[in-house]
């Protein structure tokens, strides 16, 4: 597998980028985070994220690994269509420990997040757009069956959508990880069970 970020483009570019032997590793900046008003208050919108446009329903699927060590330390797959209307999910560190964390923000952002207890090294996490919704899956190098996340509003009428890989590190700088995969492809199904 390989990440090719040759038609791609940075909404913050991270200090450091480089794809090497087809994987694209990555160092973030100073407190970088996506998060909008809820709950902390603040808003923020300097996460770093590398994407493609798509426009309609599919289905994007990265793998990916990282160096989780300080609070909120977090890696995975990003759809927006502009500052106040995107989700994320992925990996994030919390409560010292890899949670799978799902961000969905309509002007105003929710959290939902919950512990994986057992050991992985690499996620896959896969978001199928259909209409109205988004299908949030994951799966790890050691448990590799998808398995539900959660099942999103996303505004249907919102067409030009940006959708790649997306990191931060709220508390600190310097978290690194590798993108080892991206796609984007027509949706996959739309059977939940």
């Amino acid at each position: 597998m390989t990440i090719d970020i040759s038609a791609m483009k940075w909404l913050n570019p991270p200090p450091s980028a480089e794809v090497r032997n087809g994987r694209l590793h990555v160092v973030t900046g100073e407190k970088t985070d996506f998060w909008q008003g809820t709950y902390y208050g603040f808003h923020r919108d300097d996460g770093h994220f590398l994407h493609a446009q798509r426009k309609g329903d599919f289905t994007a699927t990265v793998t990916f690994t990282g160096r989780y060590e300080e609070l909120y330390d977090q890696a995975g797959l990003m759809i927006r269509a502009d500052a106040g209307h995107w989700m994320k999910c992925g990996i994030e560190y919390t409560d010292g420990a890899k949670h799978f964390s799902v961000v969905v923000t309509n002007r105003n952002s929710d959290w939902s997040a919950f512990r994986l207890d057992h050991d992985f090294d690499e996620m896959s996490v896969r978001v199928t757009r259909n209409g109205d919704a988004l299908f949030i899956q994951y799966c790890t190098d050691r448990q590799p069956d998808w398995r539900m996340a959660r099942l999103a509003y996303f505004d249907p009428s919102m067409q030009d959508i940006m959708v790649g890989p997306a990191f931060c590190s709220p508390q600190r700088k310097g978290f690194e990880a590798e993108f080892i995969d991206f796609t984007l492809t027509d949706p996959v199904s739309r059977d939940i069970h």
